[in-house]
């Protein structure tokens, strides 16, 4: 496993925790896939341009003879960035159907990493705390149960058979930190959650796949630890490359279906890195 691009500061927004952390996009090409493999899907990433999407669009391209990969970005530029290719689509979730329905026909199974994102005003001051605003169109409810509740709607209507969700922890506390982020009452965590069970209602197969603290660190070297329900896992965070590997496993997985789950890891060299993941997807609970 190696890193590759220049680093970079940013801020992430899941799980609880808002950090600002050097960046490092990490390949996940070499690594192994231990549950076994049936046939050839074909698999639609929605969200493929960000910081997770791009992670699970490019390791779906890495395995040509076990996926055949599409992604959905929201613009021409973020188009560009993944090269451009034929098997790449430019549509907001929230509000054009046509290039959804587009992507995902013909599609066995749907990834999706959309997710409202807020920005950041400006730089705080010393000793006072970042303050961050939704774009135009981008609002939680928007993105997270609007446009999301679509994606929803299309995969069924479509014959989509599996629908994996990769979201974040915190969402039965109201009251989370999260969910004042960009103003009071923008409920990211509410309206992730009440996506996930218009998906539990809707009769598709599923994973729901909830996130802790994102780490932009090398996948596949630390031991992963799941839960539910917001329980105290002992661990806070989890490398974004390791998300990712949850998530195309779930897609091999028989184990993976119907079931959601809480995602973090230990810290590097504490336990054995995870290699049986149909074994970690047959502890999780079965439903929301």
């Amino acid at each position: 496993m190696h890193a590759s691009c220049a680093a970079q500061r940013s801020v992430s927004f899941f799980g609880g925790t808002v950090v600002t952390r050097r960046v490092a996009r990490q390949s996940l090409r070499s690594m192994a896939t231990p549950c076994v493999a049936g046939a050839k899907q074909t698999v639609l990433v929605t969200g493929a341009a960000g910081r997770t999407g791009r992670l699970v669009y490019e390791a779906l391209l890495s395995r040509p003879e076990q996926f055949s990969a599409r992604g959905l970005v929201r613009t021409a530029e973020s188009k560009a960035a993944l090269g451009n290719g034929d098997n790449l689509f430019v549509g907001d979730v929230s509000s054009n159907s046509s290039a959804l329905e587009e992507a995902l026909r013909g599609c066995d199974a749907l990834i999706i990493l959309t997710s409202a994102t807020p920005k950041m005003v400006a730089p705080p001051k010393p000793g006072e705390r970042p303050e961050f605003v939704y774009p135009a169109g981008g609002l939680p409810e928007q993105v997270d149960w609007h446009g999301q509740k679509a994606q929803v709607d299309a995969a069924r209507a479509l014959g989509v058979k599996n629908v994996v969700v990769v979201g974040s922890r915190g969402g039965t506390d109201p009251n989370n930190m999260l969910n004042r982020i960009g103003g009071e009452g923008t409920n990211i965590l509410v309206w992730k959650r009440k996506s996930e069970k218009y998906l539990v209602d809707s009769g598709l197969d599923y994973t729901i796949i909830r996130a802790g603290g994102l780490l932009d660190k090398p996948g596949r070297v630390r031991q992963l630890v799941i839960g539910s329900d917001d329980a105290d896992l002992g661990f806070r965070a989890v490398p974004r490359a390791d998300v990712a590997e949850m998530a195309i496993q779930a897609l091999l997985c028989k184990e993976a279906s119907g079931c959601s789950l809480d995602l973090v890891s230990k810290e590097e060299g504490d336990g054995a890195p995870t290699a049986d993941f149909a074994a970690l997807f047959a502890t999780a609970k079965r439903g929301m």
